[in-house]
């Protein structure tokens, strides 16, 4: 997958479609999000990116057209991945009333957000070789619990996925979530846990980790993730601060580290839970 322009949406990160003629314009706070973004529309009406459309029904209709949408536009080409996430109802993640399956990332409180579509579809393909039956994974920032649950999916009942944020609220949220989900049985079964936690320090008791998703940018690549990853393992984590740079990071068998770029993001900063809440 080629580097993409990226337009920002809420304080996270919202990758542009392959073939934009134009450029796309975003401003908004990382660390805000009482009103929504100033984008200009002008630009937005110009060019019509064919992902703006992608919000057709509700329910399972409406996310197994999402599904279908991002097949189409060739963000989905896996078919575990497509399978997955159309299992996975993406409206049981999201606050009640938003566009559940428009490709937009979208505010779920606590200054945090639920990322967009087309982004836990490129982090599931990009870490679907080592998500596979009986393997382990990390969820760093888990929020709702929509990638994480997706994971969990994708390991089976044999694997363990564990997934970590630092705001209680949001992981009594995402707790609930699964319950009402397909992955309801896996969090009943053991294989599948959220957990409250400085998610910078990962989550030692289950390490080491096939894969470990980071689902907020970080100004350099944290020791306690790298030391988590299991030999053979692979890290997705957005890296930088203004500009940010997706990184894919595998693990040799003998140790050794090896970092490519996948594509320009942007994310809300992977920080302390007092940085987020402003204190509150």
């Amino acid at each position: 997958m080629r580097a993409c322009p990226t337009l920002t949406a809420y304080g996270r990160h919202y990758l542009a479609p392959p073939r934009t003629l134009v450029s796309l314009t975003t401003f908004t706070s990382l660390h805000r999000h009482n009103s929504a973004p100033f984008l200009n529309l002008s630009l937005f009406t110009a060019f019509r990116s064919p992902f703006s459309r992608m919000e057709t029904g509700t329910g399972s209709t409406g996310n197994k057209a999402m599904v279908e949408n991002l097949k189409r536009f060739g963000v989905i080409s896996s078919k575990k991945v497509a399978e997955v996430m159309e299992a996975l109802d993406r409206g049981l993640f999201v606050p009640v009333g938003s566009s559940a399956y428009a490709d937009t990332p979208l505010p779920i409180g606590y200054n945090a957000t639920i990322s967009a579509p087309h982004m836990h579809a490129t982090c599931l393909q990009l870490l679907e070789d080592k998500l596979q039956p009986g393997m382990r994974a990390l969820d760093v920032g888990s929020g709702t619990g929509y990638l994480t649950g997706c994971f969990a999916l994708m390991v089976g009942a044999e694997g363990r996925v564990v997934g970590v944020d630092h705001i209680p609220e949001l992981v009594d949220m995402s707790i609930k979530n699964v319950e009402k989900s397909v992955a309801g049985s896996l969090l009943q079964k053991g294989s599948l846990s959220l957990h409250v936690g400085d998610g910078r320090k990962g989550w030692e008791e289950f390490a080491p980790y096939d894969a470990i998703h980071v689902g907020a940018a970080a100004s350099e690549v944290p020791l306690a993730l790298l030391d988590q990853l299991k030999p053979g393992g692979r890290m997705v984590i957005p890296v930088g601060t203004y500009f940010q740079e997706l990184k894919v990071i595998d693990k040799s068998e003998d140790g050794s580290i090896k970092t490519r770029t996948e594509t320009s993001v942007r994310y809300v900063p992977l920080t302390s839970r007092v940085e987020q809440t402003g204190g509150f």
